[in-house]
């Protein structure tokens, strides 16, 4: 974004009233997703069923299985989008992405290494040691592809940047690989199933821990609204505003760490929500990260949910990983925004 745009934003033309209210549109649409997905499943469940003291199985169903899954999903679906959203501003760049960067791999192939090699997931840390992995293997990656990505100025960064995400993606892809192969029966069965995306071990214990760590990362996230904006005006700008630039970046790296690294360790990778999301609704609320933060971790979770259900009933009584859905839809939309950005590359 450049100085114009922002200039344009904080226009009093830009009607920021109206922009705010939209926010409540989203939340509105959050909640009958959230109704919706409450009662839909291979199961239908409804009002009636859960009042009925006959249909005590109804109950155990909702509360054992929907509500967890629920929560998960609006944890992740927020935590994804808004880390998208902050690295898009850190970086300056609207293809920035923790899936295209390579964080949400490299957290992957920590998790992996730590269910595989470690075995940890039958340890008494197991959890809380697959929410650690997950959280350093997306903070080395993110401080890799930073690094290189400062080292270049321009349309060069943007390459750079995509390049060194392409390259993680693929070693991460190759360490997985090795990992199926050394690993046992069981191990292999979780790995290829959470490696595809999917809500379907939320669990009590899981939707807690990750509920511990949400707050934090996006309460960072949403600290730092103001200063992704200060940012956009330039590094020189920003300085002379009086931001500590230096500071920020370490902020949203270990921000985007924690919440990518905490949602891929429990709901494997789910692409491309990082991107959509944010994109979508910049061009919906304007540039401004002071509504686009909240309201992409809102349109994160919106949309999380809405392809959670969709996955559980479009192949009942089987369930598509939604993490396939989120590509189906995504991809096609990286293709439009690459081929978009590329004159200017």
């Amino acid at each position: 974004m450049n100085i114009s745009a922002l200039a344009r934003h904080e226009r009093p033309s830009s009607r920021p009233n109206q922009r705010s209210r939209r926010l409540w549109w989203l939340m509105l649409l959050l909640v009958l997703a959230l109704v919706w997905a409450a009662c839909s499943g291979p199961l239908g469940l409804s009002w009636q069923m859960l009042h009925n003291s006959e249909a005590n199985g109804s109950w155990q169903v909702w509360w054992q299985l929907r509500v967890p899954r629920l929560l998960l999903g609006l944890g992740v679906g927020m935590l994804l989008a808004g880390t998208g959203t902050a690295m898009q501003g850190l970086f300056r760049n609207p293809l920035a992405d923790p899936t295209l960067l390579g964080m949400a791999s490299g957290a992957g192939c920590a998790v992996a290494l730590w269910i595989v090699l470690l075995d940890g997931s039958h340890s008494a840390l197991g959890l809380y040691g697959q929410f650690f992995a997950g959280f350093i293997g997306a903070f080395l990656v993110g401080l890799l592809v930073f690094s290189l990505g400062s080292a270049r100025q321009g349309s060069a960064a943007l390459f750079t940047l995509l390049l060194a995400g392409l390259a993680i993606n693929t070693l991460a892809g190759a360490g997985g690989g090795l990992l199926a192969f050394v690993a046992n029966d069981q191990q292999l069965r979780q790995l290829s199933l959470w490696g595809m995306g999917s809500l379907a071990n939320a669990l009590w214990p899981a939707v807690i821990g990750l509920w511990l760590a949400t707050p934090v990362a996006l309460g960072i996230l949403l600290r730092s609204r103001n200063d992704l904006d200060l940012l956009q005006l330039g590094d020189l700008t920003a300085h002379a505003a009086g931001l500590d630039i230096p500071q920020l970046r370490r902020r949203v790296i270990l921000a985007c760490a924690l919440g990518v690294g905490v949602s891929v360790a429990l709901a494997g990778i789910i692409g491309f929500i990082g991107l959509l999301i944010p994109h979508c609704l910049r061009l919906w609320l304007g540039p401004g990260h002071r509504l686009l933060m909240p309201a992409s971790m809102l349109g994160g979770a919106l949309l999380l949910i809405l392809a959670d259900g969709l996955a559980r009933i479009l192949a009942s009584p089987a369930e598509i990983p939604v993490g396939l859905l989120t590509s189906l839809i995504g991809g096609p939309y990286f293709l439009w925004l690459l081929l978009r950005e590329s004159p200017r590359c």
